[in-house]
């Protein structure tokens, strides 16, 4: 009766510890296959990138990990059964292993279609040169006017080729094709905004002829500046000079972040 009990305990202690450790191996499972395979630097997995974009997207960040070793990977979703998205980024950056193991330096652009939602994510080793507030910035100024309009291949691309500027001139290395951000759309109201500058240069001109007239040096500062985002962000082309890397897996080596970057809706 004694060696029964006593089997009955090693059987219950021995249950104790396996069943939750099976309960631990079959959630982490769970949440590896949530995620699908990547296919390289870009991946629309929603279908949202017109060719064109993709093949400047792949030129544009294969360019950049073939001279600093930085990967921007792209990542499109049509859904992500109604996640976090931040924590979703955040565990897809780790999921893949954007960057090299050690280093963290890489970056995850994700758009979300169904929840609207958009996250630059940093690894470790790039935090210092994109923080939070620069990543916010770049994600209201290049990105989230185009996501709006449902134009995200442009969206993706200005964001894009904005993170890979910088982290090229932290690594003294250009970019090749003459890339520059592309010039986002317009805000509302800055056709307004060109009338009025217009108007106070017309003003000018006109008192400048009437002698003692300084006045109209007052509006000097504002003449130029026009509205919403258009000023100083040329178009940039991307005539040969890239090399074509294909979608290859470079760039995926055990990276890490700890979910740095910003976010939001659109």
């Amino acid at each position: 009766m004694t060696k029964h009990r006593e089997a009955s305990t090693i059987k219950l202690a021995v249950s104790l510890v396996i069943f939750p450790l099976f309960a631990l191996i079959i959630s982490a499972n769970l949440q590896a296959g949530q995620f699908p395979e990547p296919k390289g630097l870009v991946n629309d997995f929603a279908s949202v990138i017109a060719p064109e974009y993709e093949s400047k997207l792949r030129q544009v960040t294969g360019e950049l990990l073939s001279k600093t070793g930085v990967p921007i990977v792209v990542v499109t979703m049509p859904d992500i059964g109604g996640e976090d998205y931040n924590e979703y980024a955040n565990r897809l950056y780790a999921a893949w292993g954007i960057g090299k193991k050690g280093e963290d330096r890489g970056v995850l652009i994700l758009v979300t279609l169904k929840e609207r939602k958009m996250r630059i994510e940093t690894g470790y080793g790039v935090e210092g040169i994109i923080p939070d507030g620069l990543a916010g910035e770049i994600r209201d100024r290049y990105m989230v006017p185009y996501f709006r309009k449902n134009r995200f291949g442009e969206g993706l691309l200005t964001g894009t080729i904005a993170i890979a500027q910088i982290i090229a001139r932290d690594a003294g290395v250009e970019l090749s094709g003459g890339v520059s951000p592309v010039r986002p759309p317009a805000k509302r109201g800055s056709g307004l905004s060109a009338l009025l500058v217009g108007l106070f240069f017309l003003i000018f001109l006109f008192s400048m002829g009437r002698r003692g007239s300084l006045w109209p040096l007052l509006f000097l500062p504002f003449i130029g500046r026009g509205g919403g985002y258009a000023g100083g962000y040329g178009r940039g082309g991307f005539g040969g000079g890239f090399s074509s890397f294909g979608g290859g897996f470079g760039g995926f080596g055990g990276g890490l972040s700890g979910g740095g970057g910003a976010g939001g809706s659109f």
